[in-house]
């Protein structure tokens, strides 16, 4: 009896990883359709005479190079999720200030901050937070973190990235009071391609593969990334990092 349940869970598995499968590279060709088609489009048109049209060749041409952009911005995350799921991408762990990184983010994020009224606020009681990890990797997170809670922050809100030390380990959350992710979606957000709202997400840039990639990058560190969400109250995201040992 034994025997036949895993037979059977094995049959269910192997079906849910073929639909998966199949998912995966629905969202891929669909991704990398869009801006293939806006660029043969954008060509097609300089080559039926636009080109020789001054006041219409140069739109074009910087429409082309921003499709061209997004294609490469969407094969280069698809090269790092790969490498993070194939276990290709060694970490490379040192021992760094945390706090300094995120004060250079923040400087790096001002302006993008301003133009929507958002404030960036940096809470802890540490002047400094010597951790070990992968510095680059980290710094790929944070500036997930942070420019989705930009981006779908509300004009006039905030982002508060609060930093608590602990014997071991310290926490840190990413909170904004944006327009919330619903129950509903709150389980699929971390999925390569997966986005909560389609049409708005695909406009406002990004390539949907950002916060699988963040989730890829915290598990190779050994830890777990945890989301809350309410809609029209906020997100907060939170992971652990693990402390430097001092001598």
């Amino acid at each position: 009896m034994k025997k036949k349940l895993s037979e059977e869970q094995e049959i269910v598995a192997l079906k849910r990883a073929a639909k998966y499968r199949r998912e995966f590279l629905g969202n891929v060709s669909h991704e990398l359709k869009t801006p293939i088609f806006n660029i043969q489009g954008y060509i097609h048109t300089l080559i039926d005479g636009a080109l020789h049209d001054p006041s219409v060749n140069e739109k074009y041409l910087l429409r082309t190079s921003k499709s061209i952009d997004r294609l490469i911005s969407i094969i280069e995350d698809l090269e790092i999720l790969a490498k993070l799921e194939s276990d290709e991408l060694a970490l490379d762990l040192t021992d760094w200030d945390f706090i300094d990184l995120v004060k250079e983010l923040f400087e790096f994020f001002e302006i993008k901050a301003s133009e929507k009224n958002i404030k960036l606020v940096l809470e802890t009681k540490l002047e400094t937070l010597f951790v070990t990890a992968d510095k680059e990797k980290i710094n790929q997170v944070l500036l997930n973190l942070i420019s989705n809670a930009i981006k779908y922050g509300k004009n006039g809100g905030h982002v508060i990235l609060r930093v608590e030390k602990g014997s071991s380990d310290s926490s840190i959350e990413i909170i904004d009071n944006g327009i919330g992710i619903s129950t509903d979606n709150i389980s699929r957000v971390f999925e390569r391609f997966y986005r909560v709202d389609k049409g708005r997400s695909r406009s406002q840039g990004g390539t949907g593969l950002g916060l699988a990639i963040v989730k890829h990058i915290i598990e190779a560190h050994e830890q777990s990334i945890n989301i809350k969400s309410e809609v029209n109250k906020g997100t907060t995201i939170s992971f652990n990092m693990k402390n430097s040992i001092t001598l």
